[in-house]
């Protein structure tokens, strides 16, 4: 038997006991997306509601499923502190039950790493041991391997259905104190079918993509319906915080190659994937795929040298002088900056770079515009006029890189909705704009 092999097994234990080591008072990391260690964080919350601990802090970012540790009957035993706020534990945060740090994606590691939000424990969540003792992070590698890295202790649940991904995103088995072997399919997110409106945007966002790009693709709507209008580009690359299933098909036609990246020539680069069964099947043990934590992936000057980087993000609104808010609706919060201004800055300093941002141009029923004269009050800047170049609605494109505030007004006052437009133009002449 192998030295490693002995560390392997003798570290083996069950979930119960394994979350034993967390005492009140701590600090513990969550392993997020779709990476949640379902087994370890039931038995926590089954330690919280026994009375056993009190005040842990339960670090996360974007976690999906069931969030039974924000439950209200667990106040004052478990807070969470989420990074970005997903849609389970939005109502706790709204209510004041769980906390939020606003952060940059590509900052959060060194958070960690420089003990600034110092961990006593990390629940992680990993493939099976290779023959060298080396375990996979799996679909989320970007912020658990620092994470991981950091902690005092490290518990993981070891799931012989979590795909091995490769790039850096390995942890040797002597690195993690407690072993929880399970085995049960991770949670799945899979595209939906975009409406009318999306694909628009995504038309007009497409015309903006050259062949030989290197795409950044946010979560949502709009980044999956650009990808069903590009089938007739060339060597497509992808450098992405993350990525889903539009992708693989895109690969599978021949579109994405990477061969015409100027960085990790042939290889994808991610953090971390959101999808279904069959994302999961293509990167396992897939070379072409890279994984590498976030302070790699979304340090924009790494993304800067991606020629023609083009980055898509999405906006809840934005104001006539360019200003964007994704984060909150008005002063309530509702996810977090993510990786856009990592990626605005980064294809803004590539050769031949695109950052876009992307929006349909009305909320509730079309009732709302969501280009606007100026943010709700206590909106969030995410990214300011000075990063924005492209914003795109389905009625076209607007851009305001290097323009003066009246031409942005009038240039975004166009892809406004035409039942908008006119209340626009007083608002603007109002404000002194035109």
């Amino acid at each position: 038997m192998k030295y490693w092999e002995r560390i392997y097994h003798q570290r083996m234990t069950t979930a119960e006991d394994a979350v034993k080591v967390i005492q009140s008072g701590q600090r513990v990391f969550l392993t997020g997306n779709c990476s949640v260690p379902q087994t370890l964080i039931h038995a926590l919350v089954q330690r919280a509601r026994a009375g056993e601990i009190e005040d842990v802090e339960l670090v996360q970012v974007l976690t999906v499923g069931d969030a039974e540790y924000v439950h209200p009957d667990l106040a004052g035993r478990i807070r969470v502190n989420t990074l970005f706020i997903s849609d389970n534990v939005r109502q706790a945060v709204h209510e004041g039950r769980a906390d939020f740090t606003p952060i940059f994606l590509s900052e959060i590691p060194a958070l960690f790493r420089s003990g600034e939000l110092p961990l006593d424990v990390a629940l992680i969540h990993v493939s099976p041991p290779d023959e060298h003792g080396f375990c996979s992070f799996g679909i989320e590698v970007g912020i658990t391997k620092p994470a991981a890295e950091s902690a005092r202790v490290v518990i993981a649940e070891v799931n012989d259905q979590m795909p091995r991904t490769l790039g850096d995103a390995f942890i040797h088995v002597s690195k993690i104190d407690h072993f929880v072997p399970v085995s049960y399919p991770l949670p799945e997110l899979p595209q939906g079918q975009p409406g009318e409106v999306q694909k628009r945007i995504a038309e007009h966002i497409a015309e903006l993509i050259p062949d030989g790009a290197t795409l950044q693709l946010g979560i949502g709507g709009i980044p999956d319906a650009v990808l069903l209008y590009l089938e007739d580009k060339r060597d497509l690359g992808i450098h992405t915080e993350l990525f889903s299933d539009g992708v693989v098909k895109l690969v599978e036609k021949g579109v994405i190659t990477n061969e015409r990246k100027t960085l990790h020539r042939g290889k994808i680069i991610a953090g971390f994937v959101l999808g279904s069964q069959a994302l999961y099947d293509f990167v396992d043990n897939n070379a072409m795929v890279e994984f590498h934590p976030t302070d790699y992936v979304n340090d924009p000057f790494v993304i800067a040298q991606n020629d023609n980087m083009v980055a898509i993000n999405s906006a809840i609104e934005v104001d006539l002088t360019g200003q964007v808010c994704a984060d909150s609706i008005g002063h309530r919060f509702y996810s977090g900056v993510g990786g856009q201004v990592d990626f605005i800055r980064g294809a803004a300093r590539s050769k031949g770079g695109k950052p876009i941002i992307a929006l349909p141009s009305t909320a509730k029923g079309g009732t709302i515009s969501r280009i606007v004269a100026t943010l709700k009050p206590g909106a969030g800047v995410t990214t300011t006029r000075n990063d924005v170049h492209y914003v795109v609605t389905e009625y076209g494109v607007a851009y305001l890189h290097g323009k003066t505030i009246r031409q942005r007004v009038q240039s975004l006052i166009q892809i406004a909705h035409p039942d908008f437009r006119a209340d626009l133009r007083r608002e603007a002449r109002r404000l002194g704009y035109l």
